[in-house]
């Protein structure tokens, strides 16, 4: 399993700490530093949709150009802005075997691991 995200990101830390409360083993991938691979996005966006990958509430999003966000109108469109701009990417994705949790609430946590 892979975490994505940023380490100093306040919904991340919560996601980690949930997950090693519970002793569930993961990959940590810092999508900031090493952004996020364009398959891998593509893969994400397919099962969840390109608007749910995309963090418009967020400073990042805030202080891109309106040219820049008015642009995003598709997956195409949205995963360059990401790739460009990876903090735009919500967070944490986890990759569980193909499946996807974007963001973190303790009841969707528990729900994707069966508790």
């Amino acid at each position: 399993m892979k975490l994505y995200g940023i380490p100093n990101c306040s919904t991340v830390k919560k996601a980690r700490a949930w997950l090693e409360e519970r002793g569930i083993e993961y990959d940590f991938h810092d999508y900031k530093k090493a952004g996020v691979p364009t398959k891998t996005l593509k893969e994400i966006m397919k099962v969840v949709g390109w608007e749910a990958l995309l963090n418009r509430s967020g400073p990042t999003w805030r202080k891109l150009p309106d040219e820049t966000k008015a642009a995003v109108t598709n997956a195409t469109s949205a995963l360059k802005v990401m790739q460009d701009n990876p903090s735009v990417i919500k967070r944490p994705i986890i990759d569980r075997d193909g499946q996807y949790q974007v963001g973190f609430s303790e009841d969707n946590y528990a729900a994707f691991f069966g508790e």
